[in-house]
């Protein structure tokens, strides 16, 4: 066995100590060095009359034993005077409170000495404890409170209000070190002794709770608001859980009890329960539930989506939120060549050498080999085994994809990905698996991709058919295209792509097309998306991969190699929007795609944002520099991080992460390679008006132009990081 627990110096009170449960705990301190108060009213079982005996025969024990302790024999409810009895016989009231109410009596005194006596003895010692910051308080509740029993309505109500109080202590003395837990013990006692037989009392011994009373109390125990069940040498921690409930009222709309009717078995149905641990978790679940109402998100899901869960395979429940397994990539050189190969490159093209030859000065990855180690890990981490999506690979379709870079793609390297299940859609004839994947060197994110899968005729679960977590695509100017480039693809253009990762023998075998319609192999939908961005980082970025941001596309018709590939481009600031058709038919093959561009590091001062750009980039560069000076003293008044998704004309424009938790502190462009703490959602225009302080945040929420995941309570901090550090 490991060191004893030791009480040398200390000075406990017990309540209720005269027997049972309290004299076994009494006993137990004063065993173990600690000065005792021994309070007992000396009542009878109904809580009628008073003596000394009880108080005194403990007190009697502990001495004969070497121990020090002192009777009290007032009520708890003066607890002043329980206090003070600790204060005039050992001068403080020492390091410990070790209060522990046993006394029961089934009279209208059972809420005075239980709650309120709890209440008195604990106002009277909290003082004491903060001065000298440290404190351990031990409530004691019972079984009757946590589950009810019958006949035992006065005393279940006021043992869980026990907890109640417990909880609400623990949450205010924990910057002082005091420490609240609450027990709910079952002992055989002079209570029980009337109505249990004598080999079940001997098995609920007292003394089988006392040692968890004294680990609780110890200092170097840290637990803090727990709750305990404790009997017959088993303890067992208690916690609550949450069914994830659904939504019963549309936006505008009036909330109808024969809809909670409707909903009953899915409000109640405890499958992937939640288990919130505080207040703010549980208050987040309301913010979440505002702003999908907000969004038109509301009653769901639909009364029969048992059954067309059942009959599609997809269940968004279980399917959101799940992660596959992590992948790594490792690649050199050579990968980097081939995929510029792949996506049309050639010699032919002087400016095209520096993505070919790994001798040139300028040698670097196109950005759109970004899609490539994220691709990987969509396949090799197995879509087939995430819980809730089980459907027919051979209908899945590549609807839409986002690429983001954080800095330019090495040359070479070893990548590492997690792939996430973000949403999923029900589109009516079929399902949209929105799959996050993010992608680091070492811990630095590198890119980030999104993938909208389309399963054939997956839909019909009665899931929702939009989702906020989607990288929308945006319409192009109605106006002649500003440029057009053209490139012709290759009888083996399918042929070479295949070998940077997707062997899918749909691109390859005749007989396998065949199958799915198509009278010869198709081109990748990612080869022509490849093909789009080179044609823009040719036209307005002179080939420079480290201006190349972002790209977002919808694959719209396939292509057949051989066939070329001609993109249509118009100029909106930094973002470049794009169409890209096949030529010889004029049929559309990438729709709503955009490109967007960093600025060119020519060495010109900063401007403002042009029309297309961004306002809030210039407060996040100056939060970013006030970090830098001050990020330390932040991270003691916030210890937070807030995620920022930064929207415009409706879609998300730009994201950060302000990170005020680890080290000094950080700000950095993109999402945050962890969970963070709250994310905040809000328009570049609105992000604006609530700095300069022309737009109270509490209504920008209630409006619905700002939107707050997470927890709700920390964005009171958000003063410290605005206003105080963003002087604009």
């Amino acid at each position: 066995m490991s060191e004893p627990l030791a009480f040398d110096g200390k000075v406990v009170l017990v309540t209720g100590a005269g027997g049972g449960l309290g004299r076994e705990y009494a006993l137990a301190f004063g065993q173990r060095g600690a000065s005792v108060v021994v309070n007992d009213l000396g009542g009878d079982i109904k809580g009628g009359g008073k003596s000394s005996d009880a108080a005194d025969k403990v007190v009697e024990e502990i001495k004969a034993k070497g121990g020090k302790a002192v009777a009290n024999y007032d009520s708890v409810e003066d607890g002043e005077k329980l206090i003070q009895t600790a204060l005039d016989a050992f001068g403080r009231i020492g390091a410990y409170l070790g209060f522990i109410n046993t006394f029961a009596c089934i009279s209208d005194l059972i809420h005075r000495v239980h709650l309120r006596g709890s209440f008195m003895v604990t106002r009277a010692a909290w003082n004491h404890m903060k001065n000298q910051k440290f404190g351990r308080i031990i409530m004691t509740a019972s079984a009757a409170g946590i589950y009810g029993n019958f006949g035992q309505a006065n005393y279940s109500a006021a043992k869980l209000g026990l907890l109640g109080l417990a909880n609400t202590l623990a949450i205010e003395g924990q910057k002082y070190n005091i420490h609240c837990n609450t027990i709910a013990p079952t002992a055989g006692s002079r209570l029980t002794e009337t109505v249990m037989p004598p080999d079940l009392l001997e098995s609920l011994k007292a003394e089988y709770v006392a040692p968890l009373v004294l680990w609780l109390s110890h200092d170097q125990c840290q637990e803090n608001g727990g709750l305990f069940e404790v009997g017959a040498g088993w303890i067992g921690k208690l916690r609550w859980e949450r069914s994830q409930g659904c939504i019963v009222r549309n936006k505008n709309q009036g909330m109808f009890p024969e809809t909670v009717r409707d909903q009953w078995d899915n409000i109640c149905d405890f499958t992937n329960a939640t288990k919130p641990a505080n207040i703010n978790e549980s208050v987040a679940t309301l913010v979440e539930v505002l702003s999908r109402v907000e969004a038109d998100e509301g009653i769901a899901p639909n009364p029969t989506s048992a059954m067309a869960t059942a009959a599609s395979g997809i269940s968004p429940l279980e399917a959101v939120g799940q992660k596959l397994p992590q992948s790594t990539f490792s690649y050199s050189h050579t990968q980097c060549i081939l995929y510029a190969l792949g996506v049309g490159m050639s010699t032919k093209d002087d400016h095209h050498l520096k993505f070919l030859y790994e001798g040139h000065e300028d040698f670097s990855c196109l950005p759109t080999f970004g899609v490539i180690p994220s691709q990987a890990a969509m396949m090799d981490g197995g879509l087939g085994s995430v819980p809730g999506l089980n459907f027919d690979f051979t209908r899945l379709l590549h609807g839409e994809q986002y690429l983001e870079l954080f800095k330019p793609l090495p040359t070479s390297g070893t990548l590492t990905s997690q792939a996430r299940i973000a949403d999923v859609l029900d589109k009516g004839s079929g399902a949209v698996i929105l799959l996050d994947v993010h992608t680091y060197s070492d811990k630095e994110l590198v890119c980030y991709n999104q993938y909208s899968l389309f399963i054939v005729g997956a839909g019909g679960f009665g899931g929702k058919r939009t989702s906020d977590k989607a990288m929308s695509t945006v319409a192009h100017p109605n106006r002649t295209p500003d440029a057009v480039m053209t490139d012709t693809t290759t009888r083996d253009q399918a042929a070479l792509y295949r070998l940077s990762g997707d062997w899918n023998p749909l691109h390859i075998d005749p007989s396998f097309a065949a199958m799915g319609g198509f009278k010869s192999p198709i081109l990748h939908g990612l080869c022509s998306f490849g093909f789009a961005a080179r044609h823009v980082l040719k036209q307005y970025a002179n080939n420079d991969a480290s201006r190349f941001k972002s790209i977002k596309v919808r694959f719209v018709k396939p292509v057949l190699p051989g066939q070329s590939l001609q993109t249509e481009m118009w100029k909106e600031g930094k973002r470049i929007h794009i169409q890209c058709k096949v030529k010889e038919s004029g049929a559309v093959v990438l729709s709503g795609a955009y490109v967007d561009l960093h600025a060119a590091a020519d060495g010109s001062p900063q401007v403002l944002p042009e029309a297309g750009g961004l306002k809030s980039e210039l407060v996040f560069a100056e939060i970013g520099r006030r970090i830098k000076d001050l990020g330390a003293e932040m991270v003691k008044k916030v210890n937070a991080v807030f995620g920022w998704e930064i929207t415009k004309g409706g879609n998300t424009a730009a994201q950060w992460t302000i990170d005020l938790k680890t080290g000094a502190g950080a700000l950095h462009k993109g999402p945050y390679s962890g969970k963070t703490d709250v994310t905040i959602t809000v328009s570049d225009d609105d992000f604006m008006e609530v700095v300069q302080g022309k737009l109270n945040p509490q209504k920008a929420f209630f409006a619905g132009k700002l939107k707050v995941r997470g927890n709700i309570m920390l964005s009171q901090k958000l003063e410290v990081i605005l206003k105080d550090y963003a002087k604009l």
